[in-house]
């Protein structure tokens, strides 16, 4: 049973029993990796520790560490993690080898399903998906979204070149077809500086071009597989997924040179340095470029969520993490309090106010929230509109299979679009075979 009481005491201390011991638990200790959020973190946990006693450090690692320290110490059934902010990702392996506690009853205690939108739920908490069953409350949400440079855009002389060329007004693009129309015209590799059309994710020894061709794959309509029934074979190489690869080939023609394995630092710079026109990243980057400190361009970067596809349909790529209890935790209880506070109405009020990011649908929704960065408004309309890869214990294998095959086709003109999809529904049917579908 669980200590529904008000805890705003001092110093409070639960004791817990574990092998004939009581365990203090005045402290916890959240994994999570090293970046901006994480601080933000560590300012909320702080805010946690002067209203009932009970210290919690967020402990952070380098981005390229981050999964294998955590994976480690899970393997390990160690108990210097209490809470770990984990890669959507990591739902399946957390769930069914027994690293996550189940906080179904959590959940639905507080009413999450109707606190949080839709999509972070599904995405970020529950494993199986469609179950009912959760793993992890959302923490930092997170889209794909895009960047651009508002006075190349807003420039008389442009403005008319590209409307007597595309017969349309140059603006932030509404379909992936506008902005492979504006990639091209600003493609001006021989001018003195230089210009490109846009910068997109290439990076393949991790998911980001996964999540960059993901957006525009969602958007036209196509899907990566049936989750509910491991489905694979005309669903991640469909027709509207083969137009998808060929328009994302398309764009990576626009790119700056040298584009082959980018992620979000390069993407950045494609702003910062005023090499693009467009830049697509993940939103939690997005405070570097509005920051004239650091991009020298802020007052001149605008934002934009990714568009709709052909057939009006308009999703983007999950991504953000959610926190959850780990299970060799020896202070469960404890860590529990505080998702407890954590998902609270004014603590995620709180988390906004810090920079992060909340998916509560109501914050979301507010003027306060829409209007208090340039790029709110574009998240705020992202999140609604996500979708993410697989999240089975397996995953890693089938983003190590999807990269081996897209980075050829996309980067070295090896092959077809179909040819390359083709091979990845084969690659994925004998993992999800060897693996069994969850």
């Amino acid at each position: 049973m669980i200590n529904r009481m008000w805890i705003g005491l001092l110093a409070v201390v639960a004791l817990l029993p574990l092998g004939g011991r009581a365990v203090a638990t005045s402290e916890l200790t959240i994994l999570w990796a090293e970046w901006d959020p994480a601080n933000y973190l560590q300012e909320l946990a702080n805010e946690y520790e002067k209203e009932t006693g009970v210290k919690v450090t967020v402990e952070t690692v380098n981005w390229p560490d981050f999964q294998d320290k955590a994976f480690m110490e899970f393997n390990a059934h160690d108990n210097a993690y209490d809470m770990v902010v984990g890669d959507s990702q990591w739902l399946g392996a957390g769930a069914t080898e027994g690293h996550y506690v189940e906080l179904t009853d959590l959940v639905k205690e507080t009413d999450l399903t109707k606190v949080m939108t839709p999509a972070s739920m599904t995405y970020y908490s529950e494993y199986p998906k469609g179950s009912g069953r959760y793993w992890a409350v959302p923490l930092e949400a997170d889209a794909v979204g895009w960047a651009y440079r508002k006075d190349w855009f807003e420039d008389p002389a442009e403005r008319k070149a590209f409307k007597d060329k595309y017969g349309y007004d140059l603006a932030p693009p509404k379909t992936w077809m506008q902005l492979r129309d504006i990639a091209e015209f600003f493609y001006r590799p021989h001018a003195n500086p230089p210009r490109y059309g846009v910068a997109i994710y290439t990076e393949q020894h991790g998911d980001g071009l996964i999540m960059g061709f993901m957006s525009e794959l969602f958007s036209y309509g196509g899907e990566l597989g049936d989750y509910s029934t491991c489905t694979v074979e005309g669903i991640v190489n469909s027709p509207q997924a083969i137009k998808a690869l060929e328009a994302y080939k398309k764009l990576y023609s626009f790119t700056p040179p040298d584009w082959g394995n980018t992620t979000n630092r390069e993407e950045d710079l494609a702003i910062t340095g005023s090499l693009a026109a467009m830049s697509m990243n993940f939103f939690a980057f997005f405070p570097a470029l509005a920051n004239p400190a650091i991009n020298p361009n802020a007052s001149a970067t605008g934002f934009f969520a990714s568009p709709a596809g052909p057939g009006g349909d308009r999703f983007t790529a999950l991504g953000g993490q959610g926190i959850s209890i780990v299970s060799y935790s020896r202070k469960q209880a404890e860590a529990r309090k505080f998702l407890e506070w954590l998902v609270r109405d004014d603590t995620q009020r709180k988390w906004a106010d810090l920079g992060g990011y909340t998916a509560d649908a109501h914050i979301l929704e507010s003027e306060k929230f829409r209007n208090a960065t340039p790029y709110n408004e574009a998240f705020y309309q992202s999140l609604f509109v996500v979708k993410d890869f697989w999240a089975e214990p397996y995953y890693a294998k089938l983003i190590e299979q999807m990269n081996a095959r897209l980075a050829p086709y996309l980067l070295k003109d090896g092959g077809s679009a179909k040819g390359t999809l083709d091979g990845i529904a084969a690659d994925w049917k004998t993992t999800i075979a060897e693996n069994g579908c969850k």
